[in-house]
């Protein structure tokens, strides 16, 4: 046995159950060695699409997401996927090959370490042959402890020495008073009563609370202890975008915090006099560059990160500690003190939010058709309300970067806190295939929906290949507006050329055909009555729906978006 194939094994019996990636020489033999012990491998088209797919995965599934790729411009292909990842704090492991350190001349030669360090991933090594295991188990520690993206390199000499035997490799790998690190994920940080005490008195004070529940709340489990604790105290919940439908259900839930807010959600939330944040960083886009917090409002932050606290705004109160722990811990001092409060959560509020708690239900004039030649164009919103009414409830949405991108992430529902898998940490554009397709193989229950721009559509068009051949049910949306459309809306009223950002008409339902799926061109609402017949099953290939929206006004939320540019 050599290396690669012991770390293969070792990967496979460390949790690497599905591994995406594109194979080159570089990752041959490592990848092979994770099939053989029982990892299913999905082959992307393009490195940055396994990224972006691994990233999803670990996100739906809430496991540990592999990707391998070949070294050099293997790795550079996929690093706009891994910055996505690590800026989102998604356990990821890319696992690299890299040239010998023998190899001064190789074309492949770059520095990867420091490419990984440049976008926000942790740098990790296979040291050697008698290190091997021990290196393979630090990188998947720390990429699951620690919430990291972790980019392992496999030199190809390392690769392809002979594994010693065990008790060889123990012998030279582990120095007289070795004593190897524990094993297991570290304690859940709880914060001292001293901290939990003064939560408890700012929730009693105040009146109108409201809790803003982020990406750290959804993935410590955290709903059922903070709806109790909104329940007692009487606060209203919200979440971050990412963490949308975390809440889902609840009669008193606010929905997205931020420039995606209702006008209902965005007055009760300024209304405030305390928020508090579970898991959430606060960041310009959840509170409309300060806006909703009103200037008497208090504000405390929840978060595992001390780093996290205060980072993007002064705080009244910071308390370092795991949200659903925190949420526990501070409903039970609240009960100890018998304290119950209404708060917000009256049936004047209730009422209020059913009727005014969606973007469908607040009104709307249809944008005009502004017909082209082509034929007439469908608004985004009646799109996507007609398609919220003909989707299944469970459902899983995958949302790219993009003017249209707050249609599908607030007008089509979600069903709970893994409903919405919204790559936007790093704002790219073109991930959102790549993320449907791995939340799709992380969830064959559910039905998937890929919503993106044209501009992005086609610049992840390969990936249709890929969802095609692993016969995916994947429920693809374009909304097209010839154009990046945010470019055309923030530079057009200023007169600038539009030449570099506006494109002639393509048919992405051919396009789609030719890459198998099924597909239809979307220009009024009885249009979807193709997607309605491709619902009814049986669902063994992906639809794709070219959908010609009206490009005449910018969404709703890109005059705030455009407001940190």
């Amino acid at each position: 046995m050599n290396v690669a194939e012991a770390v293969g094994r070792a990967l496979a019996r460390l949790g690497a159950d599905t591994v995406f990636g594109v194979v080159g020489s570089g990752n041959f033999h490592v990848t092979n060695a994770l099939v053989a012990n029982g990892a299913r491998f999905v082959a992307a088209r393009h490195e940055g699409g396994a990224a972006t797919m691994a990233d999803a995965y670990a996100r739906v599934s809430g496991g540990l997401g592999v990707v391998t790729v070949h070294q050099g411009p293997g790795l550079t292909n996929a690093v706009t996927g891994i910055a996505e990842a690590a800026k989102s704090g998604t356990p990821l492991l890319v696992v690299a090959g890299e040239t010998a350190a023998a190899a001064v001349r190789s074309n492949f030669r770059i520095d990867q370490a420091a490419i990984a360090a440049a976008v926000g991933a942790v740098p990790e090594r296979v040291h050697s042959p008698q290190t091997a295991l021990d290196d393979v188990a630090r990188a998947c520690r720390t990429a699951v402890a620690e919430r990291r993206t972790v980019l392992l390199g496999l030199p190809l000499d390392v690769q392809g020495a002979a594994f010693p035997d065990e008790e060889s490799r123990r012998s030279a790998a582990r120095p007289a008073g070795y004593r190897p690190r524990p094993a297991g994920a570290p304690p859940v940080p709880v914060p001292p009563l001293v901290a939990v005490t003064r939560l408890a008195d700012a929730l009693q004070a105040a009146r109108r609370e409201v809790f803003v529940a982020g990406r750290s709340a959804r993935l410590s489990g955290a709903r059922e202890p903070l709806a109790g604790l909104a329940e007692r105290c009487g606060a209203l919940p919200a979440t971050s975008a990412v963490a949308r439908g975390l809440f889902a259900g609840d009669p008193f839930a606010l929905d997205v915090s931020g420039g995606f807010a209702t006008p209902a959600a965005a007055e009760l939330i300024r209304g405030a006099d305390l928020i508090v944040a579970w898991g959430c960083s606060l960041t310009m886009w959840t509170t409309r560059h300060g806006a909703l917090i009103g200037p008497d409002a208090r504000v405390v932050q929840v978060d595992v990160d001390a780093r996290a606290l205060g980072a993007h705004r002064p705080v009244d109160l910071g308390l370092i500690g795991d949200a659903a722990e925190t949420a526990r811990a501070v409903l039970a001092e609240l009960e100890s003190r018998g304290h119950r409060a209404t708060g917000h959560r009256t049936p004047e509020t209730a009422e209020r939010l059913a009727r005014e708690g969606r973007w469908r239900d607040v009104p709307y004039e249809e944008y005009p058709d502004a017909k082209d030649g082509g034929g007439p164009r469908i608004d985004p919103r009646t799109l996507t309300i007609a398609l919220d009414d003909l989707l299944p409830r469970e459902r899983t949405v995958a949302v790219d970067s993009g003017n249209f991108m707050g249609y599908p992430a607030m007008f089509l529902d979600v069903p709970d806190g893994d409903g919405l898998v919204f790559t936007q940490a790093f704002q790219s554009v073109g991930l959102g295939l790549a993320t449907a397709i791995g939340a799709a193989v992380a969830r064959p229950d559910r039905l998937t929906v890929a919503a993106l721009g044209d501009g992005g559509a086609l610049m992840s068009v390969a990936e249709l290949e890929t969802a095609v051949r692993l016969g995916l049910g994947l429920l693809v949306v374009v909304y097209d507006d010839e154009a990046y459309g945010a470019e055309v809306h923030h530079f057009g009223p200023g007169g600038h050329p539009l030449d570099t950002v506006t494109f002639p008409p393509a048919d992405l339902a051919a396009i789609g055909r030719g890459f198998g799926c099924a597909a239809a061109t979307v220009r009024r609402r009885e249009d979807l009555a193709a997607v309605a017949d491709w619902l009814a099953g049986p669902r063994d290939r992906p639809m794709v729906v070219d959908a010609k929206v009206a490009r005449g006004r910018p969404a709703w939320w890109l005059a705030e978006a455009f407001r940190g540019h």
